[in-house]
């Protein structure tokens, strides 16, 4: 979970136990979001694409990870909006049947 840790590379500096476990469920937590947001994502593009007419197949499909780093910016500047209302996910994907 380095990946989404800040500072001491990845070393937890407290010498607290309550504080160290307290760190890492929040390191956790935080990990768990992003790959959800990053699931999220991709099935949003996959609908997108077999909108389009792209045949989505499941071997394809099984190939993608939800561990995508590159995009996350730690240190950025970040605003919410409350307001706004989140879409429901969309479970449901077709997958174009293998061939053999």
């Amino acid at each position: 979970m380095q990946w989404v840790s800040f500072g001491g590379g990845g070393l937890i500096a407290e010498n607290d136990r309550d504080e160290q476990r307290k760190l890492i469920k929040y390191n956790h937590l935080v990990a768990n979001c992003l790959i959800f947001h990053n699931v999220y994502s991709l099935t949003r593009v996959l609908h997108e694409l077999a909108a389009e007419g792209y045949e989505v197949e499941a071997e394809s499909v099984a190939r993608l990870s939800p561990y995508l780093t590159e995009h996350i910016n730690r240190f950025g500047k970040y605003t919410l909006n409350l307001q706004r209302e989140t879409p429901a996910p969309d479970y449901s994907l077709t997958f174009k049947a293998a061939s053999v």
